[in-house]
């Protein structure tokens, strides 16, 4: 089983992935469940809500390895870590896109084509997974069209990106105010 999570800022997603790992983790004493965390540590604040992040999850789910992806290693780590006894979370394919789309010391955004392989890639991965996933992103595209093409580039890649990854899934959860709605599949 594969879902998507999406949502805006602070509407639960992280909450639902990690509920999905105690429950995972409930089922059976051979379970295991590592979360592959997305997030880059490049500002004093970021540090900080790295660490905020890891500490309030151990609380929440203690069996709940936590492991740091960058760039273009998710897909790879999601093979690694995917097996019939293992849920992998994956937080969150926003950030990942983000690292893709502007690497350190870049000043512009990659060419949307630069983002194509990354994407096929973690689709490859996705259908290839031994055991079940869950993947974490935003969903941005709700708002008003942003003035910079930069970022409306963005948002187009981020949308792109959804789609592809919700075609993979049996089932996509839209959290709205900490609340679960079915998108795609049984709830």
């Amino acid at each position: 089983m594969r879902e998507l999570v999406l949502g805006g800022q602070k509407s639960g997603k992280s909450r639902w992935a990690e509920g999905r790992a105690a429950q995972w983790l409930a089922a059976d004493a051979r379970h295991r469940a590592v979360l592959l965390a997305t997030a880059q540590p490049r500002d004093a604040e970021m540090r900080a809500r790295i660490e905020r992040h890891r500490r309030e999850r151990a609380a929440r789910v203690p069996g709940l390895e936590t492991l740091e992806v960058a760039g273009a290693e998710l897909p790879q780590a999601i093979l690694r870590q995917s097996s019939p006894q293992a849920l992998v979370v994956v937080d969150c394919l926003t950030l990942w896109l983000t690292q893709l789309a502007w690497p350190p010391g870049r000043a512009t955004a990659a060419e949307p084509e630069a983002l194509e392989a990354p994407m096929q890639a973690l689709e490859q991965a996705l259908q290839a997974a031994g055991g079940p996933v869950v993947l974490v992103g935003n969903e941005i595209g709700l708002g008003i069209i942003p003035l910079g093409a930069q970022v409306r580039a963005f948002v187009d890649a981020l949308g792109t990106l959804n789609q592809r990854v919700a075609a993979c899934c049996q089932r996509v959860t839209l959290m709205m105010a900490g609340c679960p709605l079915t998108v795609k599949g049984a709830a």
